[in-house]
């Protein structure tokens, strides 16, 4: 069983909160972590996975939650939404810490009807598939803070290697593709896992007519993964209704298969591009729909930035899911077409920007767009990193700095205060 950074967070939300819920897309190990506190603190485990735990609470919502006792885990609780009201009446009679740890697979933010019910009671983390650190059972500090202020020159990042980063970004980080011993197995793993999250997790949050658009729409946005999200391309592209295409894609972001990740913008009388860009992120899932292999990698003479970009914003997500400084996360783009990949920004209004490079070496001309974000926000700007697939930490600035894409996987070194504690 992999360590989840995550945990510590569960931990205390869990000693003072009624509820909390994990979400997270299926198979991510949610209910595997659920489940490891049921010895030490004593939780029931029920799952409506199972039909009989689901008939009961679909049929006497009410009854069901009454009769649940003591501290309880509640897996998949997307599929019995009327269970929502009575939690919140259980909760308004007693409202101890730890009563009910739920799970879902589906994001309840966007679903009002659910996330409503508990306002103010219920506490919402994230579990994203296993990030690099995870797999490599590297100890746990966040990555994002680090990147957003931490000291650099601090820390000895290893080179990144082109077939461990290649294997890394095929794999992806669902921890039952990750097991999987060969290409073939994993493969046969993403076919099966996209068809059970079609036949269950759709039909259960929507009445879809043609059940066959949502996979040709995954496959449409996985070949724009990391592509600004424009509705009406897609929509003649797909021959989908626009109406209709919005519908799907609301539901594929619930499910966590895809993410819109808004454009940063603070001066409106900047000429700034306000469309969100689109990622599926997870790569290995996207090199799956988009047919990148072991084989095709090894042909060219590079790594796909289709597959990097969309990596980086995967490990971003898992580590702001823990982040101390609460930060958040947007893309900057002009209407000149000067782009930073991806902004971290904390409440203060401060701002690091970190580009994406699939290169194995990095020059000044890759710190263009970040130096003019430095110009043109000098009250703001703290830092800008540029990832790349290559061997050293190299400062081209006081503030600009090449980093090996390894250190989302890197060990800290023991003892060592690279995030300033």
């Amino acid at each position: 069983m992999y360590s989840r950074h995550i945990f510590p967070l569960l931990a205390e939300a869990l000693a003072d909160t009624p509820v909390v819920l994990l979400n997270g897309a299926r198979q991510t190990g949610k209910s595997t972590l659920a489940q490891s506190l049921s010895a030490p603190n004593a939780y029931r485990y029920l799952t409506l996975d199972d039909q009989a735990v689901l008939a009961a609470a679909k049929n006497d919502p009410v009854g069901f939650v009454a009769g649940l006792g003591g501290p309880v885990v509640l897996d998949e609780v997307q599929r019995a939404p009327e269970i929502f009201l009575p939690i919140k009446t259980e909760v308004d009679r007693d409202r101890r810490p730890g009563r009910f740890l739920l799970t879902g697979s589906a994001n309840v933010l966007l679903l009002p009807r659910i996330a409503d019910s508990l306002a103010g009671r219920m506490e919402i983390l994230s579990l994203w598939p296993l990030s690099g650190a995870e797999m490599a059972n590297s100890p746990s500090f966040n990555r994002a803070d680090w990147l957003f202020d931490g000291e650099i020159q601090a820390w000895a990042i290893p080179a990144c290697e082109r077939r461990h980063l290649a294997m890394t970004l095929l794999t992806g980080g669902y921890p039952e593709a990750v097991g999987r011993s060969s290409p073939r197995r994993r493969a046969a793993w993403f076919e099966s896992y996209l068809q059970a999250v079609l036949q269950r997790d759709v039909r259960d949050l929507a009445n879809v007519e043609q059940l066959t658009e949502i996979p040709n729409l995954l496959q449409l946005l996985a070949a724009r993964s990391g592509g600004l999200l424009n509705f009406a391309e897609v929509s003649r592209t797909g021959r989908l209704s626009q109406t209709t295409l919005k519908r799907y894609f609301t539901l594929l972001e619930t499910l966590f298969l895809v993410v819109r990740l808004p454009s940063w913008e603070r001066n409106p009388g900047k000429r700034m591009v306000k469309a969100p860009k689109v990622f599926l992120p997870d790569s290995g899932l996207l090199a799956h729909l988009a047919g990148i292999t072991q084989d095709s990698l090894a042909a060219g003479s590079g790594l796909p930035g289709r597959l990097v970009e969309p990596y980086v914003l995967g490990e971003l997500l898992k580590h702001l899911a823990f982040s101390e400084k609460r930060l958040t996360l947007s893309h900057y783009r002009t209407q000149t077409n000067i782009e930073v990949d991806f902004i971290l920004e904390n409440r203060l209004g401060k701002l690091t920007g970190i580009e994406v490079k699939a290169s194995s070496s990095v020059d000044g001309k890759d710190f263009k767009a970040l130096r003019h974000l430095k110009e043109t926000e000098p009250q703001s700007f703290q830092r800008g990193i540029v990832l790349y697939a290559g061997r050293e930490v190299v400062a081209f600035d006081v503030d600009l700095f090449a980093m090996p894409l390894s250190m989302w996987w890197a060990d800290r070194p023991a003892g060592s205060r690279i995030d300033g504690k």
